[in-house]
């Protein structure tokens, strides 16, 4: 069965940086879309980042010029870099993706999620 796995997370000073990874595992055929997510306590999870079938990537205000999603298609993993971080960037940030297997069709999948603390 398809899965995806996060990784990255943990506790980093204000200003500093954090390289989130996203790895699919199963019979994967292509992934399309991808999305970063993140819910900060309190508040309703939210779209920070997002790459299109197409190859374009948008970002939510709050991170633009801070954070960068990349992805390696060989290997079926997400990265978000993260640069600049500041304390309301703590969050639980979760990875989904649409990903076609030839046994289901295009279905979205979603990571565990992995929580971002920044301290100041």
């Amino acid at each position: 069965q398809v899965q995806l796995v996060e990784s990255g997370g943990g506790v980093v000073q204000a200003g500093g940086s954090l390289r989130l990874s996203c790895a699919g595992s199963g019979p994967i055929f292509s992934i399309n879309a991808m999305t970063w997510y993140r819910q900060a306590p309190g508040q309703p999870q939210h779209v920070i980042t997002q790459c299109t079938s197409g190859g374009s990537t948008n970002y939510a205000d709050s991170v633009k010029g801070r954070f960068t999603s990349s992805r390696d298609s060989v290997e079926n993993t997400f990265y978000l870099q993260m640069n600049s971080l500041k304390r309301e960037d703590t969050a639980v940030y979760y990875c989904n993706a649409e990903i076609y297997t030839l046994a289901q069709g295009a279905k979205d999948y979603w990571g565990q999620g992995t929580q971002v603390t920044v301290s100041s």
